[in-house]
């Protein structure tokens, strides 16, 4: 499956940004999807996930409250809903991909992956 990430962008501190991946090349309803995010000079960690049929999804500690995943089985995308953002929310955005129904919260659990896109709040 080929992903590609959207909707990133310059916001200010308490802005709201929605991203969206979109996804092509396999039957999207296989998988179970994933955002993960990467900071300058961090690690790439975990933001939030969904099941394969959408029906459980998971977040990191950080988004909880926030941050919102959602799927569209018929159109193909997953979107990562972003309010209340913060100075820390920053940077790079990354959708993945499993094909499993239950949602991982690791890198090691997703085999897919889209390019990135880049998420700037300032503070």
């Amino acid at each position: 499956v080929q992903l590609q990430a959207s909707g990133g962008g310059l916001v200010q501190a308490g802005g709201s940004l929605r991203l969206a991946c979109a996804a092509s090349g396999h039957t999207f309803s296989n998988y179970a999807l994933g955002w993960f995010r990467q900071a300058p000079g961090k690690e790439r960690e975990f933001v939030a996930s969904i099941t394969r049929s959408g029906d459980r999804t998971y977040y990191a500690d950080s988004v909880k409250g926030r941050f919102t995943i959602s799927r569209d089985n018929v159109k193909n995308t997953v979107h990562l809903q972003m309010n209340s953002l913060k100075s820390e929310d920053t940077g790079i955005y990354y959708c993945a991909a499993r094909e499993y129904q239950w949602a991982g919260a690791t890198i090691a659990e997703y085999g897919y992956w889209g390019q990135g896109t880049q998420v700037t709040v300032s503070s």
